[in-house]
């Protein structure tokens, strides 16, 4: 696990969430909020920030021609590896929760 990037907030896990399929920053916007049932809504200048952040930490990468107008993004193994041990991490706590919430 790769714990100094452990927890993610809880934009950049809707971001490497919603990466995990091309798409570009409008679309990751819509799609958050809908996974999100409108509970997270990101603003644009947050998402570029953000999308800056994540390439830089080599956790998704730009699939479009540099040219293009609509920048597409996709999440890398190492970005998927990071989604998934924050899965694990979250499964963990919630079980733990359980255990306790049973006692």
């Amino acid at each position: 696990m790769k714990t100094d990037q452990l927890p993610l907030t809880e934009t950049i896990f809707y971001l490497l969430l919603v990466f995990s399929e091309p798409t570009y920053g409008y679309l990751a916007i819509k799609k958050i909020e809908e996974l999100s049932m409108g509970n997270v809504r990101i603003a644009a200048g947050t998402m570029y920030g953000a999308i800056e952040n994540l390439l830089k930490a080599e956790m998704i990468i730009q699939v479009s021609p540099i040219q293009e107008r609509r920048k597409i993004y996709h999440i890398t193994e190492y970005g998927r590896n990071i989604l998934t041990d924050e899965v694990n991490r979250m499964r963990h706590c919630t079980q733990l929760f359980e255990e306790m919430g049973e006692k």
